[in-house]
């Protein structure tokens, strides 16, 4: 790098703190901005980024739905399909609680596990397999159960947690989908799948939906855990830690596997409706040629957004498999939608706003990428982004948060969590809420 661009980026740098810093200090949401001015947006990080904004996309005003309320976040993403749009929080938000869910991150294990809350209960599940119920006001413990097999140790990296009809739903490590009762943490049944799962199930219909490290889909029933029916995708050798949930809606299930296979099956019997696959020929480093398909799918008004990690964004049909649109954009994790745009983070730290008519890019923002910019040490992890009240919310391995405006892509304030942060936030009942890798859960409102 010559000398005269290390001044220049050094500068950038100081800038980009100067916007952030303003949120500090507890308004994480930092202050109203005014409307974007019109034409192109360009990140002020520009090295090493290929993401711009279309040129066609210049003047245009996003136009958001109203925020609305959320009662419950029954299973990681939210809801089945994964669509959750603009969701309310309080105005002035302050830390309320703060407590501890038990064992996080270590160099054996990983917490995995988005927090889920249904009935004023919220439940969160450990690095050792230890699922607990809070009281969603106040954080006080209401039951706690530990889940491994007595012939099991505990060095097994789990999937995550899905709640339906008054049941946790829980996959594992150990190769198991477990069942516990909601009210008691009673274990109900237990289910062998044959291989670890490292991706949260999803239920919807009396059905519980869980994928294996093998990409093997089970459809289980919640009652008895019977196996329904079973899909087998292409197995890989090599894959990214954790996985991405099935989306379910209107009778169909889409289950993204880390080949990079994208498949839609009948939610009744498993039978296959079609299968496209997102994994791209992207040149660079070795883990951005894998295929997987990392964030969570979304089904939303009968298109099925999916993005791999090779670089591959699409909308495809739901019904037919027809693709709708596709970008080369690769991120591993979950796309947000609220209305008729987009929003995802990138795998080079951009957090980008897409038409979800068109996949037409409006802004790009570059997101720190490095803990030390000059010498390109400690690359940085951004997870999010959820949308609630006009600000986009993002969290990464630095122990700090974002708010980041939909509108324009300013960032907005930010606020510093115990630790850092691998699992998007959470917003429910108009609170906010944030799990850190060392199982510090926090809660906003």
């Amino acid at each position: 790098m010559s000398q005269k661009i290390k001044p220049m980026i050094s500068y950038l740098l100081l800038f980009l703190m100067a916007v952030t810093l303003t949120g500090c200090g507890g308004d994480f949401f930092g202050q109203n901005e005014a409307p974007p001015l019109p034409g192109k947006r360009i990140s002020i990080l520009t090295q090493q980024r290929s993401i711009e904004p279309d040129s066609s996309a210049a003047g245009h005003k996003i136009v958001l739905p109203a925020p609305v309320p959320n009662k419950d976040w029954p299973q990681a993403g939210g809801y089945a399909n994964h669509a959750m749009h603009h969701m309310r929080v309080g105005k002035a938000l302050q830390e309320r609680w703060s407590i501890s869910v038990g064992r996080g991150t270590n160099d054996e294990e990983r917490l995995m596990a988005q927090p889920i809350v249904a009935a004023n209960t919220l439940f969160s599940m450990d690095s050792e397999t230890i699922i607990s119920a809070y009281n969603l006001k106040d954080g006080a413990e209401i039951w706690s159960v530990e889940l491994t097999p007595k012939e099991e140790d505990d060095d097994h990296i789990n999937g995550g947690l899905a709640y339906e009809n008054g049941k946790v739903f829980a996959t594992t490590g150990f190769g198991q989908v477990i069942a516990v009762a909601a009210k008691t943490g009673k274990i109900l049944w237990r289910r062998n799948v044959g291989a670890p799962a490292r991706s949260a199930p999803t239920a919807r219909g009396n059905r519980v939906f869980a994928i294996t490290v093998t990409n093997k889909l089970f459809a289980l029933n919640s009652e008895t855990g019977a196996v329904l029916w079973t899909h087998s995708g292409i197995e890989e050798a090599t894959n990214l830690l954790g996985g991405g949930s099935p989306a379910v809606d209107s009778g169909v299930i889409v289950a993204p596997y880390s080949s990079g296979e994208l498949v839609a099956l009948k939610v009744e019997n498993g039978q296959e409706l079609w299968a496209d696959s997102l994994a791209g020929t992207r040149r660079g480093a070795a883990s951005s040629t894998l295929g997987t398909i990392r964030g969570r799918p979304i089904i939303d008004r009968g298109i099925v957004f999916a993005i791999s990690n090779s670089g591959q964004f699409a909308a495809i049909n739901l019904r037919t498999g027809r693709r709708i649109w596709e970008r080369p954009v690769g991120g591993i994790e979950s796309p947000w939608i609220a209305g008729d745009y987009l929003f995802v983070i990138s795998n080079n730290t951009d957090l980008l706003a897409l038409s979800r008519l068109n996949g037409r890019i409006f802004w790009v923002t570059a997101l720190p990428e490095w803990e030390d910019p000059e010498d390109r040490e400690g690359k940085i992890t951004w997870t999010g982004p959820i949308l609630a009240s006009d600000r986009l919310i993002v969290a990464g391995s630095t122990g700090e948060a974002l708010s980041v405006s939909p509108y324009s892509g300013k960032v907005l304030g930010k606020v510093e969590m115990p630790d850092s942060v691998s699992i998007s936030p959470i917003v429910v009942q108009d609170s906010l809420l944030f799990l850190s890798d060392d199982a510090e859960l926090v809660a906003y409102r």
